[in-house]
């Protein structure tokens, strides 16, 4: 998903939700942020680098793809992009090495989306709640790929069409060149250069897709590899409606509204009165659909959207002393965010599946294993030190 949804959407599905203007505006800095959390930026404001939640493309283009690249890359695009749904899923005949990349395979209601979510409200912070929503929309849209990279995985082939909706089929054209915008009229899109190493940068994710995922208006259909090359249809303004609806429900969830969170469970009775208005904007096919988002945004709370700055809380998290950086917006942020990378790995680990690396239950075992969690292990104690004090 893009700035669209992940900022302007997700205003508005916090303030449907009950949160105030401010909370919901901090709610969707947080959820946009996870796409521009970089390695680059981090080191920028002097934060600790393993609470990368993305990499940017020079980044990766920099990235090893031994064993310890992979792992961090996939620790990264696993935990906060393309969350696994099955760490345990069957499949016949076929190498351990395929079944880990298998079992990484994003979809939509997988246990790791509860634990997500419930991890988010138990840490009561607006960051956390952000972070969760990326989370739990970007399952939605990146369904069918994975967060580590693999040719056999991720890859699409000539068969890939767009279906409009009058029924009617395009075969859609892929480029590579990354300076020109999709062309809506053509059905021309960009999207990752082939490349027959199963482990290159360029099969991570949906970069053989390109932005297609992330379009709101679109439905396509392709032909998976790993899914022995039978058909997928995917219905985005469906998909994006169920989302927004989760999130709300998921929302009202962390502010106590439920007493547990369960799966497969849409707010739809939340937007009833304004679900025309949602799927105008689903559905109008452009590249773009902050302005629509945000003045539906506005029109709910009948206040300003301030637009998106990266920079916004880059001051606060810098001039804060030492010991006092954890309670500013990023310190919270980046706390929030090293125990949604933790939750997830560990996960992953513990499946026997050692794509993400290894990682050891720190309030059990004392921290061994993946330093990206040092800065955790340090906010724990003291937290807890804190609590007797």
């Amino acid at each position: 998903m893009q700035k669209d949804f992940h900022y302007y959407a997700t205003y508005a599905a916090a303030y449907i939700a009950g949160y105030s203007h401010w909370d919901s505006q901090k709610i969707a800095y947080s959820a946009q942020f996870v796409d521009l959390c970089s390695e680059t930026y981090l080191a920028k404001i002097r934060a600790p680098l393993s609470a990368a939640t993305t990499q940017l493309q020079l980044e990766l283009m920099d990235m090893r793809t031994d064993p310890i690249g992979l792992q961090k890359i996939t620790r990264i695009w696993s935990s906060f992009h393309f969350l696994p749904y099955d760490l345990h899923a069957k499949r016949k005949k076929c190498s351990k090495r395929y079944l880990d990349k298998y079992r990484l395979i994003c979809n939509i209601n997988g246990e790791l989306l509860k634990g997500t979510v419930v991890m988010a409200r138990a840490r009561e912070s607006l960051q956390a709640v952000g972070i969760a929503m990326h989370v739990l929309a970007d399952t939605w849209a990146h369904s069918y790929f994975a967060g580590t990279p693999s040719l056999v995985i991720n890859n699409t082939n000539y068969y890939f069409y767009e279906i409009f909706p009058d029924g009617s089929e395009k075969q859609i054209t892929f480029r590579h060149s990354a300076s020109k915008e999709d062309d809506l009229d053509n059905s021309l899109y960009t999207n990752s250069v082939y490349q027959s190493n199963e482990n290159s940068i360029m099969n991570l994710g949906h970069g053989r897709a390109g932005h297609l995922p992330d379009y709101s208006f679109i439905r396509y259909k392709y032909l998976p590899a790993w899914g022995d090359y039978d058909e997928i249809i995917k219905d985005n303004p469906s998909d994006y409606y169920h989302a927004f609806c989760q999130m709300i429900y998921a929302m009202k969830y962390m502010r106590g509204g439920y007493p547990v969170f369960e799966t497969d469970t849409y707010d739809t009775a939340a937007v009833a009165d304004l679900s025309d208005w949602i799927w105008q904007i689903l559905t109008k096919r452009q590249l773009d659909s902050c302005a629509d988002w945000k003045a539906f945004g506005e029109y709910l709370s009948g206040k300003e959207i301030e637009d998106f700055e990266l920079d916004r809380y880059k001051s606060e998290y810098m001039k804060a002393p030492a010991n006092e950086k954890n309670g500013t917006f990023l310190g919270k942020f980046i706390v929030a965010a090293l125990a949604q990378k933790s939750f997830v790995t560990h996960n992953i680990f513990e499946s026997k599946n050692p794509l993400a690396g290894i990682s050891v239950d720190y309030d059990k075992k004392g921290f061994k294993g993946i330093k990206d969690y040092a800065k955790l292990l340090e906010y724990s104690i003291v937290k807890e030190e804190d609590e007797w004090a």
